[in-house]
């Protein structure tokens, strides 16, 4: 099952191809990177350097992690929206993720991503990705997490990035600037149950 959804991500890339014009690293923002005091004024430890984290303790990805991919791609295209949280009015990065946990899996994430990146969820080696897994980035520097999506297959990855860059787009982990500025990735669907189905049949 960790491979079915592969196949599709260029096939989903030919489609939307046209939605991931305009690209702009530069451009990138979030929610987070505006936060309200005190908030905005809290001091984050520094992040040490990602160690392998492989286990040989197996884990059974939830069926529903296609429900949320495939929902994601039809997303597309969706525009960028400072605090956004709507299909229709449009996403910011945590609050595409957050809708998709939602509507698909009834996994309630937290808002922010710097919130989210600290999620007791397990950690994952950049070469250990599966489909589903969260992932970070420190866009605007200093190593501090500012940016998020959603790791699809095969190095590629859906985000809100910014309203510059088309807003919900597709991306390869491998371009330079996400290489670059990747901080970690998290397993948030170990939160959820293995019994638990998604929520549109």
């Amino acid at each position: 099952m960790l491979k079915r959804f592969a196949p599709l991500v260029p096939l989903a890339l030919t489609f939307f191809l046209g939605a991931c014009a305009g690209y702009s690293p530069s451009a990138l923002i979030d929610a987070d990177q505006a936060l309200p005091a005190p908030e905005a004024m809290e001091q984050e430890a520094a992040l040490e350097p990602l160690p392998d984290f492989s286990t040989a303790k197996p884990y059974a990805l939830p069926s529903f992690a296609d429900s949320i991919l495939a929902h994601g791609l039809s997303l597309v295209g969706t525009r960028y929206r400072f605090g956004g949280t709507s299909a229709n009015t449009g996403f910011d990065c945590s609050g595409f993720i957050g809708y998709l946990f939602k509507e698909e899996a009834g996994v309630s994430l937290p808002r922010s991503t710097r919130e989210m990146i600290n999620l007791k969820a397990p950690l994952v080696a950049r070469n250990n990705l599966q489909p589903g897994d969260l992932l970070f980035f420190s866009t605007a520097g200093r190593g501090r997490v500012s940016h998020a999506g959603i790791y699809l297959g095969d190095d590629q990855f859906i985000h809100s990035s910014s309203s510059k860059s088309g807003g919900v787009r597709v991306d390869s982990l491998g371009d330079k600037y996400w290489s670059r500025t990747f901080i970690e990735a998290k397993r948030a669907l170990a939160l959820a149950s293995n019994t638990q189905g998604p929520r549109h049949q």
